[in-house]
């Protein structure tokens, strides 16, 4: 008979304890075998990776789905495998994580030999075979991975710095030479290097900072002067690094103030004022001249004109030709075209115009006065 003090959580079927019922009818499998859970027709049985089927298309595929849904047979009742763990507990959905994706990509391609490698090299080398070439290309693609490693530091995303790394390495296939003697590993790590190097530099701020050879070479060599330096006793002023590294000290600072300092908005807001926030962009000064500057520089002008003009009816002879010629002219004349015209030589025409430029200045500074600026 049923305990009527049971609770009804934990009744089975026609209202008896479940643990009565499992007493009653004993092992599962003692008494009969429990079906398996029903697949699906058109459904595979559910395995950990196709290995015919791409990492893509695995992860986007309808059948991992699907799969999630096979947690109970039909009749309602928990199915239980060898273990006692019901089959719903081992099915989940995963994220994938692409650089474990691509490095079993990569581990599909064998090592080449020695001799293997040679011989490929030699036969692109000669030939061109593409063939030749890809095989190259996919037997040293664990090379690429083991430098990006080294620069993980310096930049997170993995898979781009193993994308540059692909680039340089199909550049040093293309550029290798069987002949020399030199292993392509060896001689394309050096590519590999290169291409992750400049990415970086590229990609390391939004705003470029390594335009020039100096400011290229303290970007990667800045930091580690400095630790060298302190762990050698000696201050890292800008002075000494410069004078180490052989660049200029204004190069040193600039390249500290950089590296020191994270990108800045110009529209970020400036200070706490509970008013109208003020960007960095309004403070900045503007690049066209302001109005009353301009209306300045053309009264200037006009009173230039005026004096010259009036200087110009001052002049005789020679004086006129190389006033008009030469200090007034959009297109000044070379003082041997001026020497040729006049017969003289091209020094005696600098002489002339020597003594022209200084009557030139002191009657500007009669006429307009030294508050003007005329030189």
């Amino acid at each position: 008979m049923t305990s009527a003090t049971a609770p009804p959580s934990h009744t089975g079927y026609e209202g008896k304890p479940l643990a009565r019922v499992r007493e009653q009818k004993g092992p599962r499998r003692a008494a009969k075998p429990a079906p398996p859970a029903p697949q699906p027709v058109d459904q595979e049985p559910e395995t950990d990776a196709d290995e015919d089927q791409e990492p893509e298309e695995l992860a986007e595929s309808p059948d991992v789905i699907d799969s999630a849904a096979e947690v109970l047979p039909e009749d309602g009742e928990p199915g239980e495998g060898d273990d006692g763990e019901t089959e719903g507990e081992s099915t989940a959905l995963a994220r994938v994580d692409a650089l474990q994706v691509y490095m079993r990509e990569v581990q599909r391609h064998p090592l080449l030999s020695p001799e293997e490698e040679h011989a490929l090299a030699v036969r692109y080398h000669e030939t061109g075979d593409v063939q030749a070439a890809a095989r190259l290309v996919t037997a040293n693609l664990r090379l690429v991975v083991k430098i990006a490693y080294e620069y993980r530091r310096a930049y997170k995303n993995m898979m781009d710095l193993i994308q540059e790394g692909n680039i340089g390495l199909m550049q040093a296939v293309k550029r290798y030479d069987p002949y020399r003697g030199v292993k392509l590993s060896s001689y394309a790590a050096w590519w590999i290097r290169a291409y992750m190097l400049r990415f970086i530099l590229n990609n390391w701020r939004l705003v470029k900072i390594g335009t020039t050879q100096a400011q290229r070479k303290l970007f990667f060599n800045l930091s580690k002067e400095k630790a060298k330096l302190a762990a050698m006793g000696i201050e890292p002023t800008h002075a000494e690094i410069a004078r180490r590294l052989n660049v200029d000290e204004a190069e040193v600072i600039e390249m500290d103030r950089r590296l020191s300092r994270a990108d800045a908005s110009l529209d970020a807001p400036v200070g706490d004022t509970e008013e109208k926030a003020t960007t960095r962009l309004e403070l900045l000064p503007a690049l066209e001249t302001s109005p009353d500057r301009l209306a300045e520089n053309a009264e200037l002008g006009e009173m230039l004109r005026e004096r010259l003009e009036e200087f110009r009816k001052t002049l005789t002879g020679k004086d006129v030709a190389i006033f008009e010629k030469r200090l007034i002219a959009d297109e000044p004349l070379t003082l041997q075209e001026l020497g040729n015209e006049f017969g003289v030589s091209r020094e005696r025409v600098r002489q002339l115009e020597a003594r022209l430029t200084s009557r030139l200045r002191e009657f500007l500074k009669q006429s307009l006065g030294d508050a003007v600026g005329v030189s």
